[in-house]
């Protein structure tokens, strides 16, 4: 939990903590970076059983964390349905355990949510995505009760702002960073 988060998902100064793994932290923290109204984008790992993991471990896949993001964001300006909203569009909710080239539980599509309202609106959101038929496979998205964070190492912080010329930051992370801004031009901070 962080620290001054109140158990709900509420900080003291009245933003909302979401915590969303969708493979490689490296493609979702520069995504959420750019929305208006998100404060705070942190990557790191959630839902193991190892206290303070480093990236090996939890490489291994042996730990049960996810690579993760934990976001602080402010309420009256972005939603967290439209948080869960992009999310679901910069990844593949229907592949087990699978982004990608990236294979293992520590690259899951997980919600793991702070509050019981967190939890309505992440089943709500992968409700209606499933019923409107967005992929033709269902949604396999995890929606778990938060319960632990660790900050991934400082070198894997804002990863891709320092690191954009890197091949899998070309490859990979550059084209769902333009799909995403091409796609919510109207969110984003700029």
């Amino acid at each position: 939990m962080s620290t001054t988060e109140n158990g709900q998902g509420i900080t003291t100064n009245g933003t909302e903590v979401a915590t969303l793994a969708g493979g490689c932290f490296w493609c979702l923290e520069p995504v959420f970076d750019d929305l208006k109204g998100v404060e705070r984008v942190e990557s790191g790992y959630s839902g193991g059983n190892v206290s303070d993991p480093t990236y090996k471990q939890v490489c291994s896949g042996t730990t049960g964390h996810a690579e993760a993001v934990q976001l602080t964001f402010d309420p009256s300006v972005i939603s967290y349905r439209e948080l869960l909203e992009v999310f679901f569009t910069i990844h593949d909710p229907t592949t087990l355990n699978r982004q990608g080239a990236d294979v293992g539980t520590q690259y899951r599509s997980a919600i793991f949510y702070h509050s019981p309202e967190q939890q309505r609106v992440a089943e709500q959101v992968i409700a209606d995505l499933n019923a409107a038929g967005v992929w033709d496979d269902p949604i396999v998205t995890e929606v778990t009760a938060f319960s632990n964070y660790f900050p991934a190492e400082d070198y894997h912080q804002e990863y891709y702002q320092r690191n954009a010329e890197q091949p899998y930051c070309q490859v990979v992370v550059a084209p769902k960073v333009a799909k995403f801004r091409k796609q919510y031009q109207a969110k984003l901070k700029w």
